[in-house]
């Protein structure tokens, strides 16, 4: 009985393995829409409130602090004002395509000058802009800081994740809508995530067949051309049903990417290898250095006899040379080669990610490895 539930609980799970296989990918996941597009704002601002672990007698704070108080019709000079509790900052955030004036936006605070902490602070209202030099939003709010930073009177501190770094939730009210061409164009232009010919082909044929023939035209690898509804009042529910259209995406080239930085190797399922033999062997030299001293004594005559005295030493280096060299392994790529055996034939060998990088890059120069090697 328990062999039997065993049996039907792995074909449960090869025809749950199998659904999965066969779901397509939904336009949405694949494309985005031209123009429709999130835009970066910033903006420098001034944030005050800190308890101490501010900017201090930075002239940038404080010729920001004179000139923020002379907004409200104050005279006062630089030097008598203190940026211990108020530090300088740069304020981003990002604007996504269709919001409207009023509609509020995360923002994220950073400082520029000397401020220890932002934690507990207030930004004061700061104009948000974009790269035409427009203001779009207005910043302004409590800051919610995750590190935090303590200093003792001698000198130490302790540092926990990033105290000069603050976010506001919803800390800025948008001004001004970025306008974008969704409406007043006759097309909707899908760009794929990834460019790929056979992909893009894919997509068209998937829109014509839902919604008829020559609807959907590739224009190359990279983007394909929708034919819109005239009336702009259908297009918001045309492009609802586009998106959802399922498309199976073309299988990808063969990669190996390698970053050189984690030693992380990830090799494509496409990656095949023609026949060839690879011979893996590693080869360690170890060098001891050491002093051998040899004491010399002199013999001197007196009147008491013979005396043995000390005589100057003698140093003579004492150099051990041992060199190891493991056996070298052959393994032989047959033809037809896919990835889970050229993982198995360099993992038997005990390779280490270098050594994994140098067996492909060498088959690579052979012309064995049909994949592009990518470093990144």
């Amino acid at each position: 009985m328990a062999r039997l539930t065993r049996k039907l609980l792995i074909l449960l799970m090869l025809l749950v393995a199998g659904s999965h296989a066969a779901i397509a990918d939904r336009l949405k996941d694949l494309t985005s829409i031209a123009g429709v597009r999130s835009n970066q704002l910033v903006g420098y601002g001034v944030v005050v409130g800190l308890a101490g672990t501010g900017d201090g007698s930075s002239g940038l704070t404080l010729q920001s602090l004179q000139s923020m108080v002379s907004q409200f019709g104050l005279v006062t000079d630089a030097a008598n004002l203190t940026a211990k509790n108020a530090a300088a900052v740069m304020v981003t955030a990002e604007l996504p395509a269709f919001m409207k004036p009023g509609q509020r936006l995360d923002i994220t605070v950073s400082t520029v000058g000397g401020a220890k902490s932002l934690r507990g602070g207030t930004l004061l209202m700061t104009p948000m802009l974009g790269a035409d030099g427009e203001t779009y939003a207005i910043a302004q709010g409590n800051l919610v800081v995750g590190g935090l930073g303590v200093t003792g009177n001698d000198g130490s501190s302790v540092i926990i994740n990033v105290p000069t770094v603050g976010r506001i939730p919803r800390g800025a009210t948008v001004e001004r809508m970025v306008e974008t061409p969704f409406q007043s164009t006759d097309n909707v232009l899908l760009n794929l995530h990834q460019s790929d010919f056979s992909t893009s082909m894919r997509v068209a044929d998937a829109v014509n067949e839902v919604f008829g023939p020559d609807v959907a035209v590739p224009l190359d690898a990279s983007t394909i051309k929708v034919r819109a509804p005239m009336d702009p009042a259908q297009k918001v529910s045309f492009v609802s049903l586009l998106e959802n259209i399922e498309v199976d995406p073309a299988r990808p080239a063969a990669r190996v990417i390698v970053n050189s930085r984690t030693g992380t190797i990830v090799i494509g399922g496409d990656v095949r290898v023609t026949p060839s033999v690879v011979t893996h062997g590693s080869l360690t030299v170890r060098i001891n250095e050491d002093k051998q001293v040899t004491q010399a004594n002199s013999l001197v005559q007196n009147a008491q006899g013979t005396v043995v005295t000390p005589g100057t030493p003698t140093v003579t280096d004492d150099t051990e040379i041992i060199i190891e060299e493991e056996p070298a392994r052959a393994f032989i790529f047959d033809p037809g080669v896919d990835l889970s055996d050229v993982v198995d034939a360099i993992n038997g060998v005990g390779a280490s990610p270098a050594d994994m990088v140098a067996i492909l890059e060498a088959l690579r120069e052979a012309g064995s490895l049909r994949a592009e090697i990518i470093v990144i």
